[in-house]
Parts: structure tokens; sequence; C-alpha cells
């Protein structure tokens, strides 16, 4: 007692002495000068490293902002000068710090040696928990297994193939192509990156749900669940570049993007479990959904479908929406930007396409062309994950238990190192070997859909998507990029074009021959339907009714 009564009388002695003596603009010149003394050391620190400045309190938060112009060019370009690794900090209190990489090896060691360490971590599930609830998309853990098992055993089962498949081509012969003939009569512009996010929302919803979105109806109206998740996904990923304490607070008091987010999260959530209800309704009164092949329906029908709950289907189905979203439209609106820029390119394209008489299987440089487009322009550009414990990775760099490592997919794809000194070039010969579509590079150093256990299910749908949707387009339109517009990616964690992508499609001659006679559109009474927020069922596994 008497040592704590010493030491608090010293302490007050010094407050006093402090009041007395040091005026407040003695205190600011003191903090500036530690605040430039710190900012020094930091400086000579990166710049022995090659890496970014993480200045005192900030981190690298001012460096972010000065590029957030063009962030993927220059953290490629600080990648390279670090060799491939650096630190990183951010605001003080903010709890974000770790390492940022491009080097395969790490990510490898990330991604699959060491993936028992590196979950998503619930810096990411508080983030996405309003949306995606306990889905795929935002587990870990056994509640990710699970799911994973359950989406594989029925994605690959050869049904769901087959009416995904069929999906696909129903939605591109009958609204994508005809939408595009429509276009290309008038000689008008179409945002290209809004027409293909709803063909993929569509496609997503069919095979998800068993029920047509209708984004791509005549007239490409505006339909309030699509409007609601892109809403959602949207302010989402707004928390990601918002400091913790700014976006939990305004949670808090329901303000602002935040109050937005609760709103279009109910409005996605409403819509995913009257999908259930309307499924489970279904079943009660049949017996089963064994006419029935989209995803929310083989789940039900499963060994196991009677204990999934409404709420793990509903969270389910919407996070396989958000994951097969984004990926194809994006990958595809970046493929025709770079095909508008090299000509020769497409002409070969155009060529594979023709010479292949409607079989994707056969489309060998169509596949390695969207493959490369992919490599420069991931439509994930950066992703992380969180440690458990203390680890190191492969080239020395230590980890602090919750601390994180973003894999930077962006610059890991134009890397010198892994792809030789051509690798800003778009050259899809580097895919082809003998005249077929070699691939065989490591995943992890071509990690378009990540690697290690998490890699996507959904690779093999997704790349029959792009390359039924580029072969139909491709060969009966060329795709022209309206020149004079600024065509760059958008800061957030889907490279999506920050202004979109204006084209004009112009008919070739001549035209390629039609199509089988089975892809049928919804008709008049399905688009009121869609137009008014009702349910159309698409799910049949024998129906072509889209």
């Amino acid at each position: 007692m008497a040592i704590a009564s010493m030491a608090a009388a010293a302490a007050a002695a010094i407050v006093g002495a402090v009041r007395e003596h040091v005026r407040a603009s003695d205190l600011a010149v003191a903090g500036a000068v530690l605040f430039a003394f710190s900012a020094a050391v930091s400086a000579v620190r990166a710049r022995r490293r090659g890496a970014p400045v993480l200045w005192p309190l900030v981190g690298i938060v001012p460096t972010l902002f000065v590029h957030r112009d063009d962030i993927y060019e220059w953290g490629s370009a600080a990648l390279l000068r670090a060799g491939g690794v650096f630190p990183y900090r951010g605001t003080w209190g903010g709890g974000s710090s770790g390492v940022i990489t491009s080097a395969p090896a790490n990510v490898e060691h990330v991604l699959r040696a060491n993936f028992g360490n590196y979950p998503k971590g619930p810096y990411y599930r508080e983030r996405f928990v309003e949306l995606l609830g306990g889905g795929i998309f935002n587990a870990d853990g056994e509640a990710w297994r699970a799911q994973r098992r359950a989406a594989t055993a029925e994605m690959h089962s050869s049904r769901f193939v087959e009416f995904s498949v069929r999906s696909i081509e129903q939605l591109v012969y009958g609204r994508l192509v005809p939408l595009a003939e429509r276009l290309s009569g008038g000689g008008a512009a179409v945002d290209l990156q809004e027409v293909l996010l709803r063909f993929t929302f569509d496609n997503i919803c069919a095979v998800a749900f068993g029920v047509d979105a209708g984004c791509l109806a005549d007239g490409l109206p505006d339909v309030p669940f699509a409007r609601a998740f892109e809403l959602a996904t949207e302010l989402s990923l707004l928390r990601f570049v918002t400091p913790p304490f700014i976006w939990k607070a305004k949670r808090l008091l329901r303000a602002g993007s935040e109050r937005r987010l609760v709103e279009a999260t109910r409005a996605v959530r409403e819509f995913a479990e009257r999908a259930v209800a309307d499924r489970r309704n279904e079943m009660r009164k049949v017996g089963s959904l064994r006419g029935r092949c989209d995803l929310l329906s083989r789940l039900m029908s499963s060994a196991p479908g009677a204990d999934y709950s409404n709420e793990f289907l509903r969270d389910f189905c919407i996070s396989f929406i958000l994951a097969g979203r984004d990926t194809s439209s994006v990958g595809l609106a970046w493929f025709f930007w770079l095909l508008a820029g090299h000509p020769d390119v497409e002409s070969r394209v155009v060529g594979d396409v023709l010479a292949a008489g409607g079989d994707i299987k056969r489309m060998d440089y169509l596949h390695a062309a969207l493959t490369e487009a992919m490599r420069l322009y991931p439509p994930v550009p950066v992703d992380f994950k969180e440690a458990l414990a203390d680890d190191v990775l492969p080239d020395g760099t230590p980890v602090r238990a919750r601390q994180r490592v973003i894999y930077y997919t962006y610059a890991i794809g134009r890397d010198p190192a892994s792809w030789g000194d051509d690798a800003a070039a778009f050259r899809p010969e580097r895919w082809m070997r003998g005249g077929a579509f070699a691939g065989g590079e490591s995943p992890f150093k071509y990690a378009v859909f990540n690697a290690g256990p998490r890699l996507c299910i959904g690779k093999r749908f997704a790349y029959t998507q792009m390359k039924t949707a580029a072969a139909a387009v491709l060969s009966r339109f060329a795709v022209e990029v309206v020149p004079g517009q600024e065509v760059k990616p958008k800061l957030t964690t889907t490279l999506y074009m920050k202004n979109g992508l204006m084209v004009r499609f112009r008919r070739r001659s001549p035209p390629p021959p039609s199509p089988p006679p089975r892809h049928v559109v919804a008709d008049d009474d399905d688009d009121d339907d869609v137009a008014a927020g009702r349910h159309v069922a698409v799910g049949s596994c024998n129906s072509n009714h889209l």
C-alpha cells in the first residue's frame, strides 16, 4: 500500500509539473518531431526492402490512398521491387496487419501445405455475415467441409452437369444472342459488362434455385432481387475498405450504408426463403423432386437432405450465387476488351470456334484465350487468409497469429519470374501445345480459381458458361469497343471495370449455322411474373423452358 501511495504521489507530481511548465504547443512540437523521426526510420527500412512505407499510426493507408486509381498496377510493381513479399499494417487500432505476397511458394504454403492454419477467419466472416450467413463461401472448419462435400457430390453428378449445360445454352441462344441481334440492327451501343452480369445472374439463379430471375428479358428490366443482391454485395465489400470503427458504429446506429445493407440483405434472404419454402411445399405435395435438377432440389432430394434446415439451404444457395455471378461475367468482359485490341488473336479465336462446329470441348484456342485473359485480369484480384497460429512462410517471412496473408492474384499473373519476360503480354499461345490446350501450370501461380482444398468446385461450370457465350457471340458478331472510353479496374474485391465497357455488335457474314432448335425463352406471362418479383420455375431436368 505504501509503495502504491508513493507511486500515485509521484505520478501526480509529474502531471502537475507538466501542466505548470509545458504548454500545449510544446507537446504538439514534440509529437510532430516524434512522428517525423518514426516516419524517417520506417522510410529507411522500407527502402532497404523495396517495400511501401508503413507510416506511424496510419500504416500503409496513405500509400493506398495515393494509388487508389491504379492500386493493382502499383501493387504488382511494389511486389516486384520487394521480391514478392512485404509487410503491411493498417490504421492504429484497426487490427489489420500481416504480409502481402505474390510468391507462388508462399501461396502454396497458405492454400495447401499449411491449409489448416489459414482459414478465411473472423475478419472475413464478420464482413459477409449479413448476406451469406453460414453459407459455404463464408464458412470454415467442419461447417465448410460438410457443405463442400454436399456441393461436390451434386455438382459433379452427370445429371446436374447435363442440366447446367442445357440451362447455359438456353439462356445464351434464347436471350443473349437475340439481344445482340437486336442491337446490331440499329448500331446501338450497350454496356457489355452490364449485359454479361445479367446473363450470369440469370444463369446462376436457374442453376441454384431453379428460378428465372429475368435480368435478360426483353427490355433488360429492373429486377428487384438482382438489384438487392448487387447492392448487398457492394455494401458488404465496402466494409473491407472502411475502418472497422466507422462501419461498426454505422451498423450500431443503423445509419448510412449499413442501414441500406440491412435492407438489401433482407430482400435477398426473403427471396431465397420463398424459393426454399416453395420447393418444400412442392416436395410435400408431389412426394419427391425427382423431376428437378437445380442445386436446391438436388440438395433436398439427397440422402441427408431431410436434415438440412431452411436456413442451411438458403445460405448455401446465396453463397453459390455470389461465387458464380461474377467470375464468368468479369472474365468475359476483360476477354472481349482484350480481343478488341488484339485482332490477330480474335481472328484465331473465331476460326477455332467455327472449326469446332458447335462443340465447345474442341475449342482449345478459345479456352486458351479465356485462360490468358483471366491470368492478366483475374476476377478476384486479391484474396487473403488469416493465421490461427504463428508461422513462417517458405521465403522466411514470419506471420503472427491473427495476422493476414494477402495473396495478390493480379500480381502473380504478371510476374516475369513465373511467366517470362512477356508476362504482361496477352498471348494465348503460352497455353497451347501441339495445337491443343495444354494447361499444366501450377494452380499456385495461376490462382484464378483458388487452389488447394478450396479449389473452386464450379471451375468446369464457369468455363462451360464462358465458352458457350463467347462462341455464340463471336461466331455471329464482331464486338467493337466504342473508342474514347477509359477502361480501368474498379477498386473492389472483384475486378469490375470501373466505367463499364461500351460496345457495338456488328453482324458477321456469312452467318454461322443455326443452333439446335431446343432453346426456348420465358413467355410473356413469365416476364410479367419476373417483373412482379414472383418465382418462375426453370429447374426441370427435361424442360427447355427458361
